[in-house]
This record gives C-alpha cells, sequence and structure tokens, in this order.
C-alpha cells in the first residue's frame, strides 16, 4: 500500500518536471524564433528593464539628495 503512494508520488514529481522543462524550452523557443538579430539580444531585452526607465529613476534620486543636502546646510548654517 505504501509502495504504491510513494510510487505515485514519484511519477506526479516527473511528470512535474519534465512539464516544467518543457514549458521552458516552448519559452526559449518562441524566443529564438522572434525578428531581432540573435537569440541572446532577444534573451536580454526581456530579461531587462527599459534603461531609460533606470535613468529617470536615477535622476530623480539624485535631485531628492541634491535637495536634501540643501535643506541639511541651511539648518546647520542657520542658528536658533
Amino acid at each position: 500500500m505504501e509502495t504504491n503512494k510513494v510510487l505515485v508520488g514519484a511519477l506526479i514529481f516527473i511528470i512535474l518536471v519534465l512539464g516544467a522543462n518543457f514549458v521552458m524550452y516552448a519559452i526559449v523557443r518562441g524566443a529564438g524564433r522572434s525578428n531581432q538579430k540573435n537569440f541572446l539580444e532577444t534573451l536580454s531585452q526581456s530579461l531587462n528593464a527599459s534603461p531609460k526607465k533606470k535613468d529617470e529613476s536615477l535622476k530623480e534620486l539624485r535631485r531628492k539628495i541634491q535637495e536634501l543636502e540643501e535643506d541639511r546646510k541651511k539648518d546647520t548654517k542657520e542658528p536658533d
């Protein structure tokens, strides 16, 4: 009785692993057939966020830091 449960569990596990591998193969195969230059370029573009979006967030962060530093300098220069 217990061996049947173990065999069923092992069979389910093997089916899940094979299914996941098939899905990943299909994804990579589809990315490789796109109309872009090569597979690695397509893959890197799909994994990376837009560089423009990163630049905008970094500019916003720099501006905020400069504002905070200016406020801190004003606070230290003005006596209470």
